[in-house]
């Protein structure tokens, strides 16, 4: 130790660290023209709040909030209200590109523009229901295994012995589901950054 902290990192400092130069890199390398560096706060911040709520998901008795549409739905709409706030301050009038690009024919109009508009509140959907369907799914089938293996062990010899098998799918089935948590998690912050350098370059 050196003046109350350690020379050397410790394991929890590695791993925040490591998640903290992977959203780094990820809003670097996402949001061209080296704009990701003010955007990393946002996209870390998700990034580890959906992480963390999807692992205390994992804690027997446990709430996990990402498997709720309302707050999968609240998180996209930020998402997606922030994406048209930078459209407007960067772009102005011109953020009607994205509902009618530029060159196209007007005639064309009445069909692009729903079409469009009908691809941008998609993204709010496709964001929200991903996660949600993810944790519920994961994290329901964990729920009614472990309740199964409950049953077997306390049903009499055979199923007692028989439990086991079950056990082994539910410590595999775990270790699945975090890495699915962490996984969706950094969907969510990939496909956020995204949609940032779409606002940033009008895409």
């Amino acid at each position: 130790m050196h003046r109350g902290g350690y020379l050397l990192p410790n394991r929890w400092q590695t791993f925040v660290e490591g998640c903290y130069d992977l959203c780094m890199g990820l809003v670097n390398e996402t949001v061209a023209n080296g704009k990701g560096q003010k955007y990393f706060p946002l996209v870390f911040t998700l990034f580890l709040f959906v992480m963390v709520s999807n692992l205390t998901g994992m804690v027997p008795y446990s709430f996990t909030s990402t498997s709720h549409l309302s707050l999968t739905l609240a998180l996209s709409m930020l998402v997606f209200v922030g994406y048209h706030i930078i459209c407007v301050r960067k772009h102005g009038f011109r953020i009607l590109e994205l509902y009618y690009p530029a060159g196209v024919s007007l005639a064309l109009a009445p069909l692009i523009v729903p079409i469009e508009l009908l691809a941008r509140c998609s993204q709010v959907i496709s964001l929200s229901v991903r996660l949600f369907a993810n944790m519920m799914a994961g994290h329901t089938l964990l729920k009614v295994i472990a309740g199964f293996a409950w049953q077997m062990m306390a049903g009499g010899s055979l199923l007692f012995v028989a439990h086991l098998i079950t056990l082994l799918v539910l410590t595999a089935l775990i270790g699945l589901e975090l890495a699915v948590a962490f996984i969706q998690a950094y969907v969510f912050a990939v496909l956020t950054s995204i949609y940032l350098n779409d606002a940033e370059n009008l895409h």
